[in-house]
């Protein structure tokens, strides 16, 4: 479906976007969809984060087949995080903590990535250099360990590797050894338990329980691509045809790879990665990848009550909407005038993508941008 949406006129793909959103808002309240998470939760009680980057192409529930909503995503250009920012720090701890009150472990998977086909298809946030991502998730794990404690009884950082020519999870051991779930055969399946933990002789026997779906559902995603690309149909996953950049957080809908470069709030330097993404967007329309005519700036933040909460969060949403039309104004003023700007909040437990009137939000965004 979404290869034939790449080509439509940006106002098309733009009611496709929402259209999109409210389907997967419907979808995660349906009756079926909660008894699923319900009843995933309750045989799987691990709580699970991912840290990861703003490429389209990192999508770890369609990897894993995991239900939408077990996964909590973080993502930053080139899965780089520094806990020490403000607001990381602070968005880590409440949920560490929320999890943690209720008796749940948690589970990072520290990702990086890369392609095998072609380095030039893996991380542009660390200029294709994949022994660097990889050293930056070692970074990322002793902070994780500084701050949550090394024993890894209630908190473990786990570094793991996404090859995304095939969507393969390789997962990386305490001893330097790792677990390439591309070289998993299908009769080899029942080995992943022991292999595991023979692999992460410290990971509570739980979370190690509970990791294992997320492998054997990633089994199946390799051995579905790999019929794709036996096709000749894979070539629009591997290469990048984003055309819209996603700052603040709430992108669950996005299910769908390389169609949207997602930035989180968390860089205290937030216009690098905005520079980096608009880059992305521009040589995707010089290349032909995409259509010329116009791409999309989505701000979206989550709220988790009505009132002083949501309006917090709308203006939260139009100050990240005018701040990345500025920064991409500034550096690639021929891009910005085919941008077009939506600013939303989400309703966090109903999934539900509420606009921001467009109206409202300029006004506000003058306003702001006056004051500085």
């Amino acid at each position: 479906m979404y290869t034939n949406v790449t080509r439509l006129p940006i106002e098309k793909r733009i009611d496709w976007l929402f259209n999109l959103a409210d389907r997967h808002g419907n979808t995660f309240r349906s009756p079926e969809a909660w008894l699923a998470r319900e009843r995933y939760l309750a045989e799987h009680p691990t709580a699970i984060a991912v840290m990861k980057c703003m490429d389209g192409r990192i999508n770890l529930p369609v990897m894993t087949n995991t239900p939408p909503g077990i996964l909590m995503p973080f993502r930053n250009l080139g899965g780089a995080f520094d806990l020490g920012w403000p607001h990381l720090g602070e968005v880590l701890a409440h949920h560490v903590q929320n999890w943690v009150r209720v008796g749940r472990r948690v589970l990072f998977l520290v990702t990086y990535h890369y392609s095998k086909g072609d380095p030039h298809r893996g991380c542009a946030g660390f200029n294709y250099d994949t022994e660097a991502a990889y050293a930056h998730t070692q970074v990322i794990r002793r902070q994780m360990q500084q701050i949550f404690g090394a024993e890894h009884s209630t908190i473990y950082p786990l570094i793991c590797g996404i090859e995304t020519d095939e969507d393969t999870i390789v997962v990386h051991g305490t001893n330097g050894e790792k677990l390439d779930m591309s070289q998993i055969t299908p009769d080899e399946r029942s080995t992943l338990e022991p292999r595991l933990a023979a692999l992460l002789p410290d990971m509570p026997a739980q979370m190690r329980a509970d990791l294992l779906p997320l492998l054997l559902g990633n089994l199946d995603t390799i051995a579905r691509v790999r019929e794709q690309a036996a096709r000749h149909e894979r070539l629009l996953d591997i290469e990048h045809r984003e055309w819209m950049i996603c700052v603040g957080r709430g992108f669950d809908f996005l299910h769908t790879p390389n169609l949207a470069l997602i930035i989180g709030p968390y860089s205290p330097n937030l216009d690098v990665p905005i520079g980096k993404a608009a880059g992305i967007i521009e040589g995707n329309m010089r290349s032909g990848r995409i259509p010329d005519d116009g791409f999309l700036l989505l701000a979206s933040v989550p709220y988790m009550e009505i009132g002083i909460d949501r309006a917090r969060a709308e203006l939260k949403s139009i100050f990240l909407a005018r701040f990345a039309a500025e920064v991409i104004r500034n550096e690639r003023p021929e891009l910005a005038e085919k941008m077009f700007i939506r600013t939303a909040v989400l309703d966090w437990h109903a999934r539900t993508l509420e606009t921001i009137a467009e109206d409202a939000a300029e006004n506000d965004q003058g306003d702001i941008a006056a004051s500085f």
